[in-house]
């Protein structure tokens, strides 16, 4: 491939890959603005986490629905509609003045969201060679990242802004949300989505931009594998597809149960019941930000090389140990000097660059071309399934059970051993592979 034409390809990614951004922030926004929201109004435990949980509702609603108009209408529309969900979010938690008008417009955010985890890792992986597609679509991972990071870092600088700082702390993401959708235009559409639907010449032109020689090949590669496919039930739940449906389940079931989200969520509060203040501890979840990124960072870097069953037994250990150690912290409750908060960058490097990096890699990768999308959904739809259950139950049982804390980090803990055995035992090696061949092959 000549540089050009990387060129081509990592712009296009990174443009899809802003979704992520949208995605990240959303995500851990929330994390500044949770507790003045359940004081301002009057919330129990059980409504407080609701409220927070109602945009993973919406996720969870996003990532079963988005696959099939993805299939039927294209990648690009789909996106256009979710950059327009994130806008009208953040405006509208913003400007929100009860409980009810904010659980539903952070719903709205959340079915975005939930689509955005579904389309974007989608396209991105139809648009980049094997050599490269794991570093690409490892972008939208990265932007997640980086996007939860500017979540910690504007909380941080909007928390004493007039009298509400926490409508600015939502309201900002309708900036970004604004630039991603003009951005949107510049892409074209995918091509395999172009060869599905017939329009040849149009994907033999986008093809010529990403691959510049072989695009004839790469055309009747393509085409012969979804009139193959064509022959073959579309139904995802059938035995045939067995092996990618359990793999993409698995995968985004225990990216949730190594307590990611319960810890991007509730960093604050998790810092705060170590004795810290709320400033503290909005600093300390910046931290925790930067290291997301850069250890995303070096996952990018190690996914199309080591592979991406490696980074994902290594970094279950390593999340297993870590994991184990915070909750010795919390049952011990010894906290001096800054041993949580240690822990917690420990098993953060090792999450971003395993199962953070691999997992929209890996279920945009194991579905043949004409269940992609309603395989990405099944994917992305556990993934955020489980993240809703966990955010859900976090705080009600870190309040109500003794040593809540201490229990939910070694569940966590024990998770990610089950998940190093699971992927050392059952999952294909993907890297350098093309979607052709794995969708045959799986």
């Amino acid at each position: 491939m000549k540089k050009n034409s990387l060129r081509t390809v990592f712009i296009w990614s990174l443009i899809v890959a802003l979704g992520g951004f949208l995605f990240g922030f959303d995500t851990a926004v929330i994390s500044g603005v949770e507790k003045q929201i359940q004081e301002l109004f009057s919330l129990s435990s059980f409504m407080h986490g609701f409220t927070i949980a109602s945009a993973l509702i919406g996720t969870v609603t996003g990532a079963l629905i988005a696959g099939r108009p993805a299939d039927r209408f294209g990648r690009r529309p789909v996106l256009v509609i979710i950059a327009l969900m994130y806008l009208v979010s953040a405006v509208g938690c913003a400007v929100a003045n009860n409980v009810t008008s904010l659980i539903i417009f952070r719903f709205i955010g959340g079915i975005g969201v939930g689509g955005s985890s579904v389309v974007a890792p989608m396209y991105i992986s139809e648009i980049s060679p094997a050599y490269i597609r794991g570093r690409m679509t490892a972008l939208f991972q990265f932007n997640v990242i980086f996007g939860i990071l500017m979540a910690y870092v504007s909380n941080y600088l909007l928390r004493s802004v007039g009298a509400e700082p926490w409508r600015w702390m939502l309201g900002i993401e309708g900036v970004p949300a604004f630039i991603y959708s003009v951005l949107l235009f510049i892409i074209p559409e995918s091509p395999r989505y172009l060869i599905k639907i017939g329009q040849i010449t149009s994907a033999r032109l986008v093809l010529e931009k990403i691959i510049k020689s072989s695009v004839d090949q790469q055309v009747e590669e393509i085409r012969m594998s979804l009139e193959k496919l064509s022959e073959s039930t579309n139904r995802l739940f059938s035995k045939r597809y067995f092996k990618p449906v359990s793999i993409a389940f698995l995968v985004a079931m225990f990216n949730q149960f190594s307590g990611i989200n319960a810890i991007l969520y509730y960093a604050p509060r998790i810092f705060e019941l170590s004795g810290l203040n709320f400033a503290d501890s909005l600093f300390q979840s910046i931290l925790i930000g930067i290291t997301n990124g850069i250890f995303t960072i070096v996952g990018m870097i190690l996914i199309d090389r080591a592979g991406r069953k490696i980074l994902l037994i290594a970094g279950s250990i390593g999340m297993s140990v870590c994991l184990a150690l915070v909750a010795r912290t919390f049952y011990t409750q010894d906290f001096g000097g800054f041993v949580l908060l240690i822990y917690l960058l420990v098993y953060i490097m090792f999450f971003a660059f395993s199962t953070g990096a691999v997992i929209w890699v890996l279920i945009a990768e194991i579905f043949p071309n004409n269940i992609r999308g309603k395989g990405q959904s099944l994917g992305s739809f556990t993934h955020w399934f489980f993240a809703a259950l966990v955010t859900f139950t976090f705080p009600v049982v870190i309040k109500e059970i003794d040593s809540g804390a201490g229990h939910t980090f070694m569940f966590f803990s024990i998770m990610m051993i089950v998940q190093a055995i699971v992927v050392w035992k059952y999952f294909p090696e993907t890297k350098r592979r093309t979607l052709e061949e794995l969708g045959q092959n799986l």
